[in-house]
């Protein structure tokens, strides 16, 4: 008995040893906390984004920074004093007297000012990337013949326009353009890149400790285990520039948690290093994940009504004079989804989260109007809600939305709801008796406030029959928000994409992610449907309201770079990097291969549909078809592309095999399953590849992102992790080339060559 005792006890300090951390426990911070992006003046931090209600913040402090708390409204106040200079900063909350480390990204924001001389012009704005294309915000001042504004943008390099007399023109003073993709051009402008280089961060390996290399000199480290800052007792430097983490002993206790890191230089800051542990033990391989590791969802996005017909005794399709075919129920349902994961059809395609449009019972009638041709629509697509909590039975009862979740749970699968917030139809029970919620339709100029996306985004209605919610009033975003956790707390989904998501005042989402918070307890995702600035869809990723975005951006860059005869992926990898700067290196974004609002990527790549012309009228006059063959190997060098860059892919229904249309609703044709021909089965299984690599791929799903070589029709890159390497190589020329590269020092710094075929993609390992 003694000896069976002292060898326990070995054991144990065995796996004991090293040191532990009190961190702040995610009873008080749930979840991982995202770093606070400063402004160039003050900025304002909501404490509830990373402290739960019930828990008083007693102490702030960053240094460099004079910090004061508002207790009452659970506001920081954060200024930057005149001699800091640090791009990274570590904000230490005191919480129950332990500390919550948050790190701070200083603004690299500079004034930058825009100029053209009078020639007699009424009025001049200028809109472009840096300010979501809403010329009001860049409104020019005529002054001397000139006509000037000057505005704070971040550093990057940035696509922007002239609005001359209401006319969008390129800048007649700048000679940097590039195609706009719709025919036309757009300037360029480049702001900040100062001299050096930032830092760049490696894993290396990971036996008893994490060994991670940085290129380049780092003026400070910053290495946190979930929210706290590892400090130098868990840090060993090398001289040869790598660094040694120890793991806290306490991370054994954990099934999951992350080791994240992050540098900077004079120059600008670093990648972000993602590493994620099961009992202080660092994953690297695959099957140790699970379907709540977010970073390996691939999602599909499926049309319920569009899909597959299960139970055709729900099908109640209005028939009705005045209402085209193609606006009309086609019968897809519950039954029918759950019938394509019985049978296989997901797992095949290597999908591993289903994202549902809109479920809520939508009007029984028919409402709006298209003039070309004349045709009003039916509530289909789900994205006018009578009720906001009622399943619509033309999709199927609850009961079998809930043998639609269980199925898919499983078999291994995540299910997130498309949930339209924004507004109800104006037959909505729910808005009698609180017409004070709504927004006015007329502006105080006595215009509509209809579609006014950008320049009154907050109020704007998307149609006369759909009365927008006023959700500045804090009524109105707490009621709303119970109706939208009404569906994780009485079904099992696994997250929401939310849409409209700009459209919706921050208030709301705060609300929504707060009670998720203090209510839900399991892991749920949140990706936002915002079109504009990546700063503006930046601007609702973070710890309080979602963790993701479609990045649109960078979708259309991809486009151009495939489809347009100027296109090039240069400007595609310039704006990847763009985006992994602004969202994170690791970050959860969607990728998308496109979506129910464009036209279809495969019929713009086939030449039957052209960027010019109004895709949505070209899809009721006309028979849109694929066109030239090469457009399916277009399609698979984007998918090519989507699976394998940071983020998260997301598929279009019938985009797995090249489906054509126009737009709404010719892009939400009946889904196709059998009787594909040679090109459209080539291109399902090149997506069954892709998707099968990348979930089976830690570097793919966790690597960093490395350009290797870029040119206009090639794109070499690498994803690296623990000293696993992917390179994929695209090629959207219509030769076959061979092209050298570099390996980073790091991983071998050595000469490599990759053959890519013409319009094909290549991986090597």
């Amino acid at each position: 008995m003694k000896k069976s005792i002292l060898i326990a006890a070995i054991a144990l300090f065995f796996v004991c040893c090293g040191r532990s951390v009190n961190p702040v426990g995610s009873d008080i911070a749930p979840g991982l906390l995202t770093p606070v992006l400063l402004n160039p003046t003050e900025t304002v931090v909501v404490l509830d984004d990373y402290v739960l209600p019930n828990f008083e913040v007693t102490k702030a402090e960053a240094i460099g920074y004079n910090i004061s708390i508002d207790a009452e409204n659970r506001l920081l106040f954060i200024t930057k004093k005149t001699e800091t200079t640090a791009k990274l900063t570590e904000l230490k909350l005191t919480v129950g007297g332990r500390i919550l480390s948050i790190l701070m990204i200083a603004s690299e924001k500079e004034p930058v000012t825009f100029s053209i001389p009078n020639k007699g012009y009424k009025s001049v704005k200028f809109k472009g990337e840096f300010n979501a294309w809403n010329p009001n915000t860049a409104v020019a001042t005529l002054k001397n013949g000139v006509w000037s504004v000057t505005i704070d943008i971040a550093e990057g390099e940035y696509q922007y326009c002239v609005v001359i007399d209401g006319v969008d023109q390129p800048d007649p003073t700048n000679p940097a353009t590039i195609s706009n993709g719709m025919g036309g051009t757009n300037n360029l402008i480049a702001v900040g890149h100062g001299c050096g280089l930032p830092p760049q961060l490696f894993t290396i390996s990971a036996k008893n400790q994490i060994t991670i290399d940085v290129e380049n000199s780092y003026d400070d480290i910053f290495v946190f285990w979930q929210n706290t800052r590892l400090d130098n007792r868990f840090l060993k430097f090398d001289h040869d520039g790598r660094i040694h983490i120890s793991i806290p002993r306490n991370a054994r206790c954990m099934n999951r948690s992350f080791i994240r890191v992050f540098a900077h230089n004079e120059a600008g800051i670093s990648n972000d290093l993602f590493i994620p542990l099961q009992h202080r033990k660092v994953i690297k391989n695959t099957k140790r994940l699970t379907r709540t590791d977010f970073h390996r969802l691939i999602l599909y996005s499926l049309m319920t009504d569009r899909f597959y017909d299960g139970d055709p005794d729900n099908n109640r399709p209005l028939n009705q004079l005045g209402v085209n075919w193609k606006a009309d129920w086609f019968g897809g349902d519950f039954a029918g989804i759950t019938k394509k994961i019985e049978d296989g059809y997901f797992q095949q395609i290597g999908v591993n989260t289903i994202w549902l449009s809109p479920i809520t019972v939508n009007p029984p009638d028919a409402w709006g109007l298209h003039l070309s041709p004349i045709t009003r629509f039916s509530g289909y697509h789900g994205y006018w809600p009578i009720y906001l909590t009622v399943v619509d039975p033309r999709f199927g009862t609850k009961e079998e939305l809930q043998t639609l979740l269980q199925t898919a749970h499983n078999n291994n699968m995540n299910v997130i709801l498309d949930y339209a917030a924004n507004h109800v139809h104006e037959n909505s029970p729910f808005i009698a008796g609180r017409e004070h919620w709504i927004t006015p339709l007329y502006l105080p100029d006595g215009t509509r406030n209809l579609e006014r996306w950008d320049d009154h985004r907050l109020t704007t209605w998307f149609d006369t029959f759909l009365p927008k919610f006023d959700f500045e009033q804090e009524e109105v975003s707490a009621v709303l928000s119970d109706s939208l956790l009404f569906w994780v707390e009485n079904f099992a989904f696994d997250g929401f994409r939310h849409d409209a998501s700009k459209h919706i005042h921050e208030r709301f989402w705060r609300a929504v992610t707060l009670k998720m918070k203090q209510r839900i307890h399991r892991p749920i995702y949140q990706i936002g449907e915002t079109y504009g600035s990546p700063e503006l869809i930046k601007s609702y990723v973070n710890s309080g309201m979602m963790d993701a975005q479609f990045d649109f951006n960078l979708y259309d860059a991809l486009v151009t770079a495939l489809i347009d005869p100027n296109g090039s992926f240069v400007n595609l990898n310039k704006t990847l990097l763009q985006s992994l700067k602004t969202y994170g290196y690791h970050n959860l974004m969607g990728n998308i291969t496109g979506n129910h609002d464009r036209g279809r990527f495969i019929s713009y790549a086939g030449g039957t549909l052209s960027p010019s012309e109004d895709s949505k009228i070209a899809g009721w006059t006309r028979e849109i078809t694929v066109g030239d063959p090469i457009a399916y190997k277009k399609l698979q060098l984007l998918h090519a592309f989507i699976f394998t860059v940071p983020g998260v892919p997301t598929l279009y229904q019938g985009d797995e095999f090249g489906q054509p249309g126009g737009n709404d609703p010719d892009n939400r044709r009946w889904m196709q399953f059998d009787n594909l021909n040679d090109n459209e089965m080539e291109t399902r299984k090149n997506v069954e590849k892709l998707t099968h690599f990348r979930m089976n791929s830690m570097p793919l799903i966790y690597g960093k992102y490395v350009p290797l070589f870029v040119e206009d029709d090639i794109l070499v890159f690498g994803r690296f992790y623990f000293g696993e390497t992917v390179i994929v190589g695209l090629n959207k020329s219509n030769e076959d080339r061979t092209v050298e590269f570099w390996l980073p020092s790091v991983y071998g710094g050595t000469a490599q060559t990759l053959t890519i075929g013409a319009n094909a993609h290549s991986f090597a390992f």
